[in-house]
């Protein structure tokens, strides 16, 4: 019998996952490793967490477990037993008002901050990534941040842990018992930590070196300031788990101290001649208050010149010049006051290129930030196809933190870096660098592996510094643990593994590893695919808001399977394992994917996915297939009709499907109008759901009267489109006719742009937005008069010009569709609610309904996949109406959550009527 069946006698088969397409997908983190599993399991209890344990014992397999994969060292991959805990880990409790939160892996670390925003507090760790990666990740490298520092870590904030051991033994340090069962139940192990802990206290010399690596950020090699702070073993071993890197065992809950969410902020930018004047000015900074100092080097300032919301100034500094982004964090404004006057005294005596600019205006604040997080896009695009993206960090003393940053440079140039840049948090020595690395030659692995032996004897022989600061020890790492360490505390790693591992089972490679060559073994070589792409680092971050990532695959997925599929294409174009992938990737990656753009919204380089995805449905089209689509949208008004007979006659046979809306429009006067009210085809296709009296178009041009700013329907507005559901499924050509239809048609109606034109359905107003590059020259120039106007906009001006509410709903629950999201109109689409009713809710776990158009009638597992957590939040209160800006997505949201959704408008109907 084979692995799989072995698996499926201990877990549910439809979560053993052994296709080629699956494996491979898992195969890569957001490491430049990559090794396939051998199976992808996706556990859901404690029960079968041991089970697997037993199993990779009785097959001598290893297993490694994963929560979002978006670790930097490679701490993710195995040729094992892969166990994803992102799926059926994700419960998240607040407890003592806010005081603590009580997690599961499998929970984003941001969702965690987004549930406890209304107590004012949020979790310690605060690392870049925290919108994408999970709980497990964050508390199995001890992760920190910008602000966190060495005291807010998930090491220090830690108030209880729960775990299984690789033996089985299911350990909870809140257990009033949980001490003595576990020395009653595991005594070698509870007297050989207690065993370990003597060494190191009758140590001093080690002792003191223990607690001193512990003073700055450290997560190179175990958690040993574990045996230094605690008494009882299972203190000690629940710390050790932290920072551990799922190599001591499988984390299945966690309970942190939760601490400030400061609501008032003070930031602004300081630029100095060199980074020597940059590093000399953090003390007095730091001692001020300051809880963020970012620090960027000349190169890193340079890679963001010249970009949108970028300083003007920062294009023009000397080639030396450093900057500091400094930002003070306050919970009362008399406390704001204090740091303002505690910085003002500070700056007199930096010598500072430009005066210093301050600033409490958050949208100002956000652009400074834009150019600190801006770094990784700007390198990462910049990058040449095919290469890997390596983003590392270390740390060096304070004191002797500029000369850190000149010898990193120097190392640069030493090996040919040339694009190389620096950048980190200054407040604690932490400095991140960023390299552009090939690997598809042995010359350039070389020349990787003689940096990093560079980097190790510079940083830890030169300045005693730390080689991780926040990143995790990973594979990239352990090779060097022992060099950073010395052998007396390098053997303690080394026993405290055999002592909780002793078959070196659970994740075996990382953290310690014998191999002097670890980190250069199992390397990506990233294969060039199609160019909306190519510069894809595999992040993970475009993971959470893809509405397939719990049925089919990721964006990042379907990049690594493509990207397979094109070195196998060169290696074994005749091969099963291609034909395996090439079966198996048209559902998995193209029909699957609702190409809604939400990925390209958390993207380090913007990247939309959904976009090879058109270009993919683009190439399976033949040439008469182009032809006769084209000529659809050129008989456009042909369409609709037959559209709405086979709503009419599906509804015979389904019930869930909507009715069809009526054939004809509202006649209104074009004299009279203040705007050009264009109803989208769905709202001329599909109708209200059944019992609902009004259909959209009546909604808007009521509620509009009654604002006073009447709107006009033209004629003709029948068989025109804005091309989306024809670019959509790749169909290019009838995209562009759609398109430039629309557009001469919204010049004749508008009066040549003197009047905006409205749209009621916000994917096909983003589209209409942003449909410049599929129009010919004239219809350019018309569409640069034009102003189009999303519903949303258009009811807020409703609002602004005077329209006044007669009743007012007690709570309602919104659902702002991807579209909204990307227009930027989420505060907008909220304030229009709030001025209808006393409670808005937006569902902390809202995302992407999955509906896609019409893909939500095709494929209703993919929107019942996309909304599963959404409709779970929904259902655990009561509504008194449900709304939405699409009228497919509220049938898709009503699908899933069992609720009546409906437009918006409904709701602005309902308290404006007379």
């Amino acid at each position: 019998m084979g692995l799989r069946d072995d698996l499926c006698r201990i877990i549910d088969p439809r979560r053993v996952l052994t296709r080629r397409i699956d494996r491979v997908a898992f195969a890569n983190d957001a490491s430049v490793y990559r090794i396939v599993p051998q199976a992808v399991v996706l556990p859901a209890t404690i029960g079968e967490v041991q089970d697997l344990f037993r199993l990779s014992r009785s097959l001598r397999i290893p297993l490694t477990f994963r929560a979002a994969g978006t670790s930097l060292s490679g701490q993710a991959v195995t040729d094992g037993i892969l166990a994803v805990v992102s799926r059926h880990w994700g419960e998240l409790h607040v407890e003592g008002d806010g005081r603590r939160v009580r997690v599961q892996p499998g929970i984003v670390g941001g969702q965690v901050n987004r549930h406890l925003q209304k107590f004012g507090a949020k979790i310690g760790p605060d690392p870049a990534s925290i919108g994408a990666c999970m709980m497990g990740g964050i508390l199995a490298n001890n992760s920190s941040g910008m602000c966190c520092g060495v005291t807010q870590n998930a090491y220090h904030t830690l108030h209880s842990i729960r775990f299984v051991l690789p033996s089985g033994l299911d350990v909870d340090t809140a257990d009033p018992d949980g001490d003595a069962r576990l020395v009653r139940e595991a005594p070698a192990l509870a007297e050989g930590l207690l065993s370990l802990k003597r060494r190191i206290d009758t140590n001093p010399a080690l002792r003191d070196r223990i607690r001193n690596k512990y003073r700055m950020k450290n997560t190179n090699g175990y958690s040993l300031n574990a045996f230094v702070d605690f008494e009882r073993p299972i203190d000690i071993l629940g710390h050790l788990m932290i920072g551990s890197e799922g190599t001591l065992g499988f984390v299945a809950e966690a309970v942190l101290n939760t601490v400030p969410d400061y609501p008032l902020k003070y930031t602004g930018m300081l630029y100095f001649d060199n980074v020597s004047s940059a590093c000399a000015a953090i003390a007095a900074l730091r001692d001020s208050g300051a809880r963020a100092l970012e620090l960027m080097d000349r190169a890193s300032l340079r890679s963001i010149a010249g970009q949108p919301g970028v300083p003007g100034e920062i294009g023009d500094l000397p080639a030396e010049a450093a900057a500091l982004l400094v930002e003070y964090q306050c919970e009362t404004r008399d406390e704001l006051e204090d740091r303002k006057r505690d910085c003002r005294d500070v700056l007199p005596s930096l010598p500072l290129l430009h005066p210093p600019d301050f600033t409490t205006d958050a949208a100002r604040q956000a652009a400074l930030w834009t150019v600190r997080k801006g770094l990784i896009p700007s390198v990462g695009a910049m990058r040449r196809r095919g290469t890997s993206f390596i983003l590392e960090d270390v740390v060096f003393p304070i004191p002797r933190l500029a000369d850190g940053v000149s010898d990193l440079q120097t190392l640069f140039e030493q090996y040919g870096y040339d694009d190389a840049i620096v950048f980190g948090h200054a407040k604690d020595g932490n400095l991140h660098f960023v390299l552009i690395q090939a690997f598809d030659d042995p010359r350039e692995v070389a020349r990787y592996d003689r940096f990093m032996h560079a980097l190790a004897e510079v940083v830890v022989g030169r300045y005693d510094g730390a080689l991780k600061a926040e990143h995790g020890t990973g594979r990239n790492m352990a090779p060097f643990v022992g060099a950073e360490w010395g052998p007396e505390a390098y053997s303690i790693m080394q026993e405290l593994k055999r002592l909780i591992d002793p078959d070196g089972l659970l994740n075996p490679g990382v953290i310690l590893n014998d191999d002097p060559k670890a980190h250069v073994r199992h390397l990506k070589e990233l294969a060039t695919v199609e160019e909306e792409v190519d510069q894809c680092i595999e992040c993970g971050f475009c993971e959470q808001h893809c509405p397939s990532r719990e049925l089919t695959l990721t964006p990042r997925q379907r990049i690594v399977v493509r990207r397979e599929m094109a070195r196998l294409r060169e290696v074994q174009p005749r091969g099963a394992e291609l034909a395996e992938l090439e079966a198996d990737f048209p559902y998995d990656a193209i029909d699957t994917c609702a190409v809604d753009g939400m990925c390209a919204i958390a993207c380090p380089v913007d990247i939309d996915t959904g976009a090879l995805v058109q270009r993919l449905r683009f190439e399976s089209h033949s040439a008469v297939a182009e032809e006769l689509v084209a000529a659809a949208a050129e008989r456009f008004s042909w369409i609709e009709p037959v559209a709405r007979l086979g709503l009419r006659l599906g509804g015979l046979l389904r019930s869930d499907l909507p009715p069809p809306a009526r054939p004809t429009l509202p006649r209104l006067s074009r004299a009279r109008a203040h705007a050009v009210y264009f109803p989208s085809c769905v709202s001329r296709v599909v109708g209200p759901d059944r019992g609902s009296a009004a259909s959209i178009v009546e909604l808007v041009t009521r509620v509009a009267e009654r604002a006073g700013t009447p709107v006009w329907i033209p004629g003709d507005a029948a068989g025109t489109c804005c091309g989306m559901p024809f670019s959509s499924k790749g169909y290019r050509r009838a995209h562009a006719v759609a398109a430039n239809r629309a557009i001469e048609r919204f010049w004749n109606w508008s009066g040549e742009g003197a009047l905006p034109v409205v749209i009621d359905t916000s994917p096909c107003a983003l589209t209409l937005k942003r449909i410049r590059p599929s129009l010919d020259a004239a219809n350019r120039r018309r569409f640069d008069r034009l102003e189009i106007l999303d519903g949303i906009e258009f009811a807020l001006r409703l609002l602004e010009g005077g329209l006044k509410p007669r009743v007012r709903k007690d709570s309602v629950v919104l659902h702002p569709v991807c579209s909204v999201h990307k227009m930027e109109l989420v505060d907008a689409f909220e304030a229009v609610a709030r001025w209808c009713a006393t409670s808005v809710t937006r569902p902390i776990d809202a995302g992407c309904c999955g509906f896609a158009g019409d893909r939500g009638f095709a494929l209703p597992e993919l929107t019942a996949a996309a909304t599963r957590a959404e409709a779970a939040e929904v259902a655990a209160s009561a509504f008194s109406g449900y709304y939405s800006s699409s009228r497919t997505c509220e049938i898709g949201l009503s699908r899933a959550t069992g609720k009546p959704y409906q437009s918006f408008w409904a709701l602005l109907d309902e308290v404006t009527r007379p």
